[in-house]
């Protein structure tokens, strides 16, 4: 996987991001913070980087100062999307999850993932998801209660997930399954027990490493009638990243959303950090035969949603250690698969292979038709244009219609 420095000015669209989600902050009650963060500001990586083959890294960054630190923040900043403007920027206002469940899959423990979950939810005035109220439930990879050591990288990751799960369908409940290592194997073996749990219509996978055959690793992903998300990854076109490259799961790409003065109040672009390519090993989805994707076996992404630290990342509350925790903003497609998963959920309707559906109704997603994510052979594979391109599949969601 070829390395990146994720750079980004704050610009005009950024400027407009800050200004409506400061609204939206202001209307729902919540406070926002001035943004600590200058010109020049950069996307730095939060987890480290893969090391060993079949072994993922998670795919979320964040925005840090020049120098490189993370403020310490007691509200969120103002520039972060919030959860009422990401609803607003995909429809998603009126939809319910109606009691479903989103599970999420990563690795490491987290100690305080429900306290900084109630931080999050406080401050934007949704409902508590707490252990006692049966919203939020936490397990190991085997389903048990004895959890995995603290890793600071990964407990960001997981931070960003049940924050956008919570931002997007604040209704569904949470389970987070911890693996014990990042290893294909065991977070493979997680997503196995995410199935397995009552009610879990939906699992969002943020993370990602080589290509991989679905003939080794296929069986922990192949779940019919549960929505298997996983995210493309940060590093532009590069090939197949798995387990987005796999055949039963939703490839999820990213976009630079923005506030925009047109009927829908916000534009997209591709993030130019988005993942896309072509797997070397697994089979094309059946559903993308007539979308013109250059590739012979599977072609990432499907669909996509806001991932760009700059312009549309959100707000969140993460750990910076294993008792503190502050306010930052964070993107990455670590953002946009817990997204889509919640739109799963929100659209109640997973039978089959989930993958499958937005193929049938490409209508009802918002295309993203401009922008690009690097240089490639077959011009769709990292360039957007009407219909489907690598980096952000057929689109975004316009409601749950897709889904």
């Amino acid at each position: 996987m070829r390395q990146r420095i994720l750079v980004s000015a704050l610009g005009v669209g950024a400027l407009a991001v800050a200004g409506l989600t400061a609204q939206a902050m202001t209307a729902s009650g919540a406070t926002a913070a001035p943004s600590p963060y200058t010109a020049g500001k950069h996307a730095a990586r939060v987890c480290s980087d893969a090391k060993a083959k079949h072994t993922a890294s998670c795919n979320a960054v964040k925005l840090v100062t020049p120098d490189g630190r993370t403020p310490a923040a007691t509200a969120p900043p103002a520039t972060g999307l919030t959860p009422t403007g990401l609803r607003d920027a995909y429809k998603l206002n009126g939809l319910s999850a109606g009691g479903r469940t989103v599970a999420i899959v990563d690795a490491y423990g987290y100690p305080n993932l429900e306290r900084d979950l109630g931080v999050y939810r406080s401050q934007f005035g949704l409902s508590a998801c707490t252990k006692a109220n049966g919203c939020l439930k936490i397990i190991s990879q085997t389903g048990g209660t004895t959890l995995p050591t603290f890793n600071v990288g990964w407990a960001g990751e997981q931070a960003l997930d049940v924050d956008a799960v919570s931002a997007a369908a604040p209704d569904a409940k949470i389970i987070v399954v911890q693996a014990k290592s990042a290893s294909f194997a065991d977070l493979g073996t997680a997503v196995q027990t995410a199935a397995k749990q009552a009610g879990v219509v939906a699992i969002s996978n943020s993370y990602g490493g080589g290509d991989a055959d679905d003939a080794t690793y296929g069986a922990y992903y192949n779940h019919p009638g549960i929505a298997v998300t996983a995210s493309t990854g940060d590093d532009g076109y590069q090939g197949g990243s798995y387990p987005a490259s796999s055949s039963y799961t939703t490839a999820v790409g990213g976009t630079s959303l923005v506030a925009a003065s047109n009927t829908r109040g916000w534009s997209e672009s591709v993030w130019d950090g988005a993942g896309s390519g072509c797997s070397t090993y697994n089979t094309a989805l059946p559903g993308a035969a007539s979308f013109s994707t250059g590739c012979s076996k599977r072609a990432m992404a499907d669909v996509s949603a806001a991932a760009d630290p700059s312009k549309g990342g959100m707000a969140i509350y993460y750990p910076t250690s294993k008792t503190a925790s502050t306010w930052a903003q964070f993107g990455g497609t670590s953002e946009a698969a817990p997204i889509i998963a919640s739109v799963y959920a929100l659209s109640g309707n997973t039978a089959g292979y989930a993958n499958a559906l937005p193929y049938a109704h490409p209508g009802s997603l918002f295309d993203v038709t401009s922008g690009s994510n690097g240089t490639c052979p077959t011009t769709q594979w990292c360039n957007a244009r009407t219909g489907w391109d690598g980096p952000t599949g057929l689109g975004t969601p316009n409601g749950a219609g897709a889904f």
